[in-house]
């Protein structure tokens, strides 16, 4: 029979039988020599659920082989039974109480634990609510870099093993003919699956139980689809309570009457602009906000950035009335959005960071909706080329430079500071350098030639120089203004190779 002799030879026998699809193993016992059962052969069956049977006197193997068929055939149709009226309280609970029902009835179904994860690897909901040591394992899983959609098994203390599965895998492909199998499985297994549609996670379900049997894999990925539709569902409904309230925050940021209150988290808030497409120009704050220059709402990357900001405020915020509260509408190539006020690190920070193709954002703070236009035209006119700036801790003289535009910069520059800068340039001068030092240090001689390590006479011989080529006093107080916002515009570079700001 090719059983073997010993206890593991015996055991992998069985296991040989089990994974070929066989139905179950008889022995008559009659011709079996000392008349019994090796007990590992009846202990390895019943591990596997692989019938062992002990045929007495006369019966015919015929007579065994209809019995099994007919048990089979019986325990088949009793567990189909038992999946279809799983399946079917799941999706009761599901429109009852939504993903703690389903996750509730999966974990009664299979006798197991039950984990919803975020798109973030979070923990949403836990069945039962506790967390276990094996949540840990499993959400260090899900935040690594195996992120393939489907299903993927793992060791009962969250291990990740070299298993995978589909929906399409039966019970037997899950075990192994490792002798140890059995000790490593005395924690159960887990069965992490991925919720949403192609290329898109919504979440993950995991699933710990004794054993992934086919019956198992099924309810677990039918929970998934479950909570993936709720998900979507849920995250449908929130984009289009956000695209309703939008117009209403629309005028309130253009100024206009709005009529009715603004759903909005409590004051005082954090107003962002983030800046949409990858050809808009930097906003100014210059810039006027009015409906005849603002876009349709149809606009391209306006709904879209909407959506992506309406999904990520979950991330930013938790699924909090903060998160649901928050407004957000698209205005004059900026996505504005009005986020509580967290403190550092801002919410309109961590959400620029989660936003695909924007990489710009400007802020200010809002006491009220008094302040809300304001705060708007503030924040647009804060927007860097790239980063997250906030008015309200930016430097001044940062904000007024930022609020130029680079074509204006640069024709004034060349206005105050063209002749000199010519002369420098001709003549291998550093007068344009020397008037920084100069305008920095308050116009005072002795001061500035000890900062510049130079003799005063020498000094003052460079103003006047300054002086003729610009064809103008350095004594006016206009002159020397002008003078410095130029230079201030325009970068200079230091003897020491830094920079002047």
């Amino acid at each position: 029979m090719g059983l073997g002799r010993g206890e593991r030879e015996r055991r992998a026998y069985v296991r040989r039988l089990h994974e070929a699809g066989c139905a179950g193993l008889a022995f008559a016992i009659d011709v079996w020599l000392g008349g019994t059962i090796p007990p590992e052969v009846l202990d390895e069956g019943d591990r596997l659920g692989f019938p062992v049977l002990r045929v007495e006197g006369e019966t015919s193997f015929i007579a065994v082989v209809e019995a099994v068929a007919d048990h089979y055939a019986a325990e088949r149709s009793r567990e189909q039974g038992r999946v279809l009226a799983a399946q079917d309280a799941m999706a009761r609970a599901a429109l009852r109480s939504g993903p703690a029902g389903v996750m509730h009835e999966l974990a009664a179904a299979t006798s197991g634990e039950c984990l919803l994860l975020d798109r973030n690897g979070m923990t949403s909901r836990a069945v039962p609510d506790a967390e276990p040591a094996w949540h840990a394992p499993v959400r260090a899983a899900v935040a690594g870099p195996d992120r393939t959609p489907g299903m993927r098994i793992l060791a009962g203390d969250g291990r990740s093993t070299a298993d995978t599965a589909d929906t399409e895998n039966t019970a037997g492909a899950a075990d192994t003919a490792d002798p140890g199998e059995k000790n490593r499985r005395a924690d159960g297994v887990i069965l992490l699956q991925t919720l949403g549609t192609t290329g898109r996670t919504l979440g993950w379900l995991a699933l710990r139980c004794a054993d992934p049997s086919a019956s198992v894999r099924v309810l677990a990925n039918h929970a998934a689809s479950l909570l993936a539709v709720d998900l979507l569902h849920s995250r449908d409904a929130r984009r289009a309570i956000f695209r309703e309230r939008a117009p209403l925050l629309r005028a309130a940021a253009l100024g206009g009457p709005v009529g009715v209150p603004l759903t909005l988290p409590p004051p005082p808030w954090e107003v962002v602009c983030y800046r949409l497409g990858p050809t808009s120009a930097a906003p100014t704050s210059a810039t006027t906000l009015t409906p005849a220059t603002d876009p349709a709402p149809g606009t391209p990357n306006a709904p879209n950035a909407l959506d992506a900001a309406a999904d990520a405020l979950v991330d930013v915020l938790g699924d909090t009335g903060a998160a649901q509260s928050a407004g957000l509408c698209p205005l004059d190539g900026v996505l504005v959005a009005v986020l509580p006020e967290t403190g550092r690190p801002h919410a309109g920070e961590r959400l620029l960071a989660l936003l695909p193709g924007v990489v710009a954002a400007g802020a200010c703070r809002a006491r009220g909706p008094v302040d809300l236009a304001s705060a708007v035209s503030r924040a647009r006119g804060a927007v860097p080329p790239r980063g997250y700036r906030h008015v309200d801790e930016a430097d001044a003289w940062a904000l007024l430079r930022s609020a130029v535009p680079e074509s204006g910069s640069r024709a004034f520059t060349e206005a105050v500071l063209g002749p000199l800068l010519e002369h420098d340039t001709r003549n291998g001068t550093e007068l344009a350098h020397t008037l920084r030092h100069y305008l920095d240090g308050g116009a005072h001689v002795e001061g500035t030639a000890r900062e510049l390590g130079v003799h005063r006479n020498t000094l003052r011989a460079r103003l006047r120089t300054a002086e003729r080529v610009l064809g103008r006093s350095l004594s006016e107080p206009r002159t020397r203004l002008e003078l410095w916002t130029a230079l201030s515009l325009h970068p200079v570079r230091c003897t020491d190779g830094t920079w002047h700001d």
